[in-house]
């Protein structure tokens, strides 16, 4: 499937991700624990200002079936199983949480050379239902979402996007909160050490217009640092640490040029693989 697009939800996906991803401004703590059985144990837990929470997440991998069960610390109970292969190219996940008897879940999702299709609908008497579409080839890629609340008999959403794909760039324009905000991003890869990523958005019904422009830079094979700046005046800082093999500690800092009497925010993460 390398030669189709990607989902809907990935149009603007790399930009986003390097201005985005890996940023925490709290403390978080994970130990995952792998297993040759094919069964997985992942233990979260993450301190926001004066409260903590957490999650033990369990993953089962078999030849064509995934289970995924997590248990936080509210001793909520969600479950979701995929299967994959029982119909060429096709994936169905079913999932729920206990104890909320109407959050049950199925999707589908359909990947082909020339498209990319997910659904999904509420096993409840009210359900809630979800269609993504993109259609074209790895390098470009058009598509679009809806989602209609049968309760209502309204539309919770409907966006839609075209992205360009390129070893070395990328581009993409979204239009989203049903034809309200419209999005364009880019990302461009220097050299194989360094890129850039900038997003801009205009809000049809305010005239507002916001920008956010980032870098990322890999210092050596295991250290990685990330910077963003955005029109509000917030400027970010990440710096990233592989210590030991797939075990990364990730600090994060921001400082509100707007606000000079308030502290910076620091944010420290702490990723553990045996």
């Amino acid at each position: 499937m390398a030669s189709g697009p990607a989902p809907f939800s990935d149009i603007g996906k790399r930009a986003r991700d390097l201005l985005t991803k890996d940023y925490t401004f709290d403390h978080k703590f994970t130990l995952t624990l792998p297993s040759s059985t094919g069964m997985g144990l992942t233990a979260t837990g993450l301190k926001k200002d004066q409260i903590f929470v957490g999650d033990i997440n369990t993953v089962y991998k078999g030849e064509n079936t995934t289970v995924d069960v997590k248990v936080d610390s509210y001793s909520n109970v969600s479950t979701k199983v995929t299967v994959s292969g029982v119909l060429p190219v096709t994936k169905a996940s079913l999932s729920f949480q206990i104890p909320d008897h109407k959050s049950g879940k199925l999707e589908l999702q359909y990947l082909h050379h020339h498209a990319a299709i997910d659904s999904s609908i509420g096993l409840n008497p009210t359900p809630l239902l979800e269609f993504s579409a993109a259609i074209g080839s790895k390098d470009l890629s058009l598509g679009g979402e809806v989602g209609f609340d049968t309760a209502s008999a309204s539309l919770t959403k409907y966006n839609a996007g075209i992205g360009l794909n390129r070893p070395d760039f990328s581009a993409a324009v979204l239009l989203t909160d049903k034809g309200q905000t419209l999005k364009a991003s880019y990302i461009h890869l220097m050299d194989p050490f360094n890129a850039v990523a900038a997003e801009l958005t205009h809000r049809f019904s305010t005239y507002e217009n916001n920008f956010s422009i980032g870098s990322s830079h890999t210092v050596d094979p295991c250290t990685v640092v990330k910077t963003r700046f955005s029109d509000n005046g917030k400027l970010a800082l990440l710096g990233q640490r592989e210590w030991r093999p797939k075990s990364l500690i990730t600090v994060s800092a921001e400082y509100d040029s707007k606000a000079i009497n308030a502290a910076p925010k620091l944010g420290l993460a702490l990723a553990l693989k045996p």
